[in-house]
């Protein structure tokens, strides 16, 4: 029997999470992931010390210097490992835009544009790129502005049907919803574990699927964050799924036979009604639903405090 991998990859398309460029070598993942964690750990490790070096080298030719250099290596970092990435999996590398910026909808086009414009200075078309925006309003704004110019968007830190909508509704590419995030969330509440049929996170993803198959929304979904291989299983058959180096290695190892559990045909059959938004109601359900409300603020937090130990590691090395 083939792997559980690549049984999978028959029919859900895998991404790698990772910045480690090894990894993505081993398990042949279509596309890869990155956000401001991975790439604070991947900039650590001896063997990418070239990689951040040639970062530090490209944004010092611009002539910046002070707060201005720092920024220009952060952005510079960013698309150096996004290009290392490119050169190991076929398809496209998500990049994160600064979580900071998550509640302004001009400076995340402008720092899109600015990610696009240093991939094709490394000769990297935006067909193999995904910006990363949070999925705040201000974030599907962004994403509805960068659509329409061709600029394809990854909607992360996505944990309720509302953002999912909003997010098809502006022609994201993809949404990233958190599945062992919102496992987590559960978990403290109720004091309690769930199976994977019944995780709350791989609950949340096969509605939103059903959802987006239903309506007819070309919005793909990408299953992100797992907490265990079971709710990988669970979710066999979702568009796309980001897996860890770790997940990725027990699939490979374990031979037995899985089953496809989301299927666009038997989506459509849902009950699930059609949601009506505008941004008061996007607001009033986000804020209704607690996990949501908790887990996207606690991410956006998290990304950015990521994000500044990662300048703080590179401030050291200036």
């Amino acid at each position: 029997m083939p792997s559980q991998l690549d049984q999978l990859k028959q029919f859900t398309t895998v991404v790698a999470d990772s910045g480690d460029f090894a990894t993505l070598k081993q398990y042949a993942p279509q596309d890869a992931t990155t956000n401001p964690s991975l790439i604070l750990k991947a900039a650590q490790m001896s063997e990418y010390a070239p990689v951040v070096a040639k970062a530090i080298s490209d944004a010092k030719q611009t002539g910046a210097s002070g707060k201005q250099l720092l920024d220009e290596v952060m952005d510079a970092l960013l698309i150096a490992f996004g290009v290392e990435i490119l050169k190991s999996v076929p398809g496209r590398v998500s990049t994160e835009t600064d979580a900071n910026l998550s509640f302004d909808t001009d400076a995340l086009v402008a720092k899109a544009h600015r990610f696009i414009a240093l991939y094709q200075k490394q000769g990297i078309g935006r067909e193999r790129v995904l910006i990363k925006l949070a999925s705040s309003w201000e974030g599907i704004r962004a994403c509805e502005i960068l659509q329409r110019e061709g600029i394809n968007c990854n909607m992360t830190l996505l944990f309720s049907l509302a953002q999912a909508v909003a997010c098809a509704e502006a022609d994201a590419r993809l949404i990233s919803p958190f599945v062992g995030r919102i496992l987590d969330w559960f978990k403290k509440s109720a004091g309690k574990d769930f199976a994977p049929a019944e995780d709350p996170g791989v609950l949340s993803v096969k509605e939103i699927y059903a959802y987006y198959k239903k309506f007819g929304h070309a919005t793909e979904v990408m299953g992100a964050s797992f907490r265990n291989k079971g709710e990988i299983l669970e979710l066999a058959g979702c568009d796309l799924l980001t897996i860890s180096p770790q997940l990725l290695g027990e699939l490979s190892a374990d031979s037995s036979p899985i089953e496809r559990k989301l299927i666009p045909a038997a989506a459509k059959e849902n009950k699930i009604e059609k949601l009506a938004l505008d941004e008061k109601k996007f607001r009033w359900l986000l804020n209704e639903n607690a996990m949501a409300t908790e887990k996207t603020a606690e991410g956006i937090r998290q990304f950015n405090a990521d994000a500044q130990k990662l300048a703080q590691f590179i401030a050291a090395k200036l």
